[in-house]
């Protein structure tokens, strides 16, 4: 509450948007970001998400999105009996087939999803509605199911990025997309050879602490039962991929 006499328009810029707007909900803050020049940079840079994440994360406020053969809803969670409350329908903003969305990263509210019967990968926010086709004429922006894994990040400029790596024919690609600059670039990899065998399956990337995480599991299955072992990999600040020692 204001002290009497005292407007917003009295107030640094910093107070409103770092102890006001960081606990509005999410569609407020991206309309905020109209306001003006000043106000759009300091929405966007990472102490703000940051910031606004961390204000987010109470029983009352957390969502959970479903995604089913022909609809997308969220649902608010339910602690206490650790069901979904009732559900509101979210719209597709862009042209799918029944059964066609897949999630295969989030970060922030940011999601990575794959059109099944295209392969196109897309970055989509359901709470602002705006998404980005990452999918180019040379072929990068493309998943294929059990051979790529997607994981997303931040650098320490505040761009979001996509980090794809691939398995093509016996060849390991990694490529990240840059939403800033909004293209693709190939980076250095180094593993090990039988990581590009289809009996590797590598998940998505978890990105925790400056560092994007990765799990290969071995699964070889047959008269003997299954067989399964996991490495980690992570991103250090060349910006290229090691894996982990253990």
């Amino acid at each position: 509450m204001l002290n009497e006499g005292i407007t917003m328009a009295d107030l640094p810029v910093h107070t409103i948007v770092f102890e006001i707007l960081t606990r509005v909900p999410a569609k407020d803050v991206g309309r905020s970001k109209s306001v003006c020049k000043q106000w759009y940079a300091l929405l966007s840079t990472q102490d703000f998400v940051r910031i606004h994440c961390s204000r987010s994360l109470v029983s009352s406020n957390q969502r959970v999105l479903l995604i089913d053969d022909l609809t997308c809803s969220v649902h608010p969670i339910i602690f206490q009996s650790n069901d979904y409350g009732p559900s509101s329908i979210v719209t597709f903003p862009f042209h799918h087939h029944n059964n066609d969305v897949s999630i295969l990263s989030h970060l922030n509210g940011l999601l990575c999803v794959c059109l099944n019967h295209t392969y196109e990968l897309l970055l989509w926010n359901p709470t602002t509605t705006d998404f980005k086709h990452l999918s180019t004429p040379d072929s990068h922006g493309f998943y294929i199911n059990n051979l790529d894994a997607i994981g997303l990040y931040v650098d320490a400029d505040d761009d979001y990025k996509v980090l794809h790596i691939t398995r093509r024919s016996g060849v390991l690609g990694v490529y990240v997309y840059s939403r800033e600059v909004d293209s693709w670039r190939n980076i250095p990899f180094i593993t090990r050879q039988e990581y590009l065998s289809p009996h590797f399956n590598w998940s998505a990337g978890t990105f925790c602490g400056g560092t994007l995480y990765f799990t290969v599991c071995e699964c070889w299955v047959g008269v003997q039962g299954d067989k399964l072992s996991t490495r980690s990999f992570y991103r250090n600040g060349s910006r290229c991929f090691s894996e982990c020692k253990k």
